[in-house]
């Protein structure tokens, strides 16, 4: 018989990895699928038969001492069918007992700031319902101190296999056990307050600091305050999405903030200051004489803090000129008295040409 290492190709202190590389790489040349050659048939059956002795530590241990390590004649092995899926499509998960203790899942809040709180930063208490560990068991799921058994089905491995005969001998399938659930162990005595899962929901309250200068869809990530995993196992992240509220009368554009006021024409004409209201309270706005609608005046510093960088953002105040639409009698003559010293005919109009680029720079922005 020959020597099942040399069958593979790798050296008798091979690891498991190594091992399952070797007739991996093997199987893509042999299998009968790819190559109809019948003699490389039964050298398929062969490295086959050697990777079912291999790959398990106790046949592998029987073997190295001298014994067959195939227990029933080389033609009668079984091989595993999952093995040669494996070898031809990438699979080959870690196989055995799946861990009861898991991380636990990530999760996601929005919060709503309104833009007093967005401009500074604040500090938030979130009330949360999450998974906790379970404080009567510890995480651990067993009442009374206990610990899981091992499955009595699958006698702590984890999966079931079944074998079925096929054109290349007996075909054997490896499946999650159905008795435990692939963890190879059974929870006899199941905590009852979490029923053995390990945890519990809950609601909790977890501070969180919003920093200056957030917006809409920005994310703060608070690590470890996410579901605490099954077993106990550690918790996940949370992730805060920011959902910024609009103001009533300031329009946020990144870190600007924009006011529009109306002034009287008789204000516009002769120039005044007025008093805004801000975040940061009442200021006082300077309107040059002469002013007209769609101008702007920047109040520098006094919009949103930078979320990165320094400083703050700017508020603009967009100007609209209010012309009177109802005069008595005696407000009309003085109007046309005005015009008559301004020299202004009733009739007289203006026609802007593409040279003035104050009129059509402001007709652009309107547009856009």
């Amino acid at each position: 018989m020959a020597d099942l290492y040399q069958l593979l190709g790798v050296d008798r202190d091979a690891s498991f990895d190594e091992i399952k590389k070797a007739y991996r790489h093997l199987a893509r040349t042999l299998h009968p699928d790819v190559n109809p050659d019948p003699a490389m048939a039964d050298k398929f059956k062969e490295i086959t038969a050697a990777y079912e002795v291999l790959s398990d530590p106790d046949k592998r241990q029987n073997y190295d001492i001298g014994g067959s390590g195939f227990g029933g004649g080389f033609g009668n092995a079984n091989f595993g069918f999952g093995d040669i899926m494996d070898a031809f499509f990438g699979g080959g998960g870690q196989r055995g007992p799946r861990p009861r203790t898991r991380a636990g899942q990530d999760a996601l809040i929005r919060v709503e700031v309104d833009l007093m709180e967005a401009t500074f930063g604040c500090d938030r208490d979130l009330n949360i319902e999450t998974a906790i560990a379970c404080s009567k068991c510890s995480g651990t799921g067993c009442a009374n101190n206990s610990k899981p058994s091992t499955c009595g089905i699958c006698k702590g491995r984890g999966e079931t296999q079944q074998v079925a005969r096929s054109i290349l001998g007996q075909v054997m399938t490896s499946r999650p056990c159905n008795n435990c659930g692939g963890f190879g162990s059974v929870i006899t005595d199941p905590c009852s307050e979490c029923a053995g899962d390990g945890r519990v929901r809950s609601r909790k309250s977890i501070p969180v600091k919003i920093p200056a200068g957030v917006e809409t869809g920005n994310r703060i990530q608070l690590s470890g305050q996410g579901e605490v995993g099954p077993g106990g196992g550690p918790s996940g992240d949370l992730y805060v999405e920011i959902v910024e509220l609009p103001h009533e009368f300031l329009v946020r554009e990144q870190s600007n903030l924009h006011i529009s006021i109306a002034i009287p024409f008789t204000s516009a004409a002769t120039g005044t200051k007025v008093k805004i209201p801000t975040l940061d309270g009442e200021q006082t706005l300077e309107i040059k004489e002469g002013t007209n609608s769609g101008e702007t005046v920047i109040l520098k510093g006094l919009g949103v803090t930078k979320l990165r960088g320094s400083g703050r953002g700017d508020l603009i105040a967009h100007i609209e000129v209010q012309t009177p639409n109802k005069l008595n009698k005696e407000q009309s003559e003085l109007l046309k008295r005005f015009a008559q010293l301004r020299g202004d005919a009733p009739d007289k109009v203006i026609v802007h040409t593409h040279k003035d680029e104050g009129f059509f720079g402001r007709v652009r922005n309107a547009f856009r």
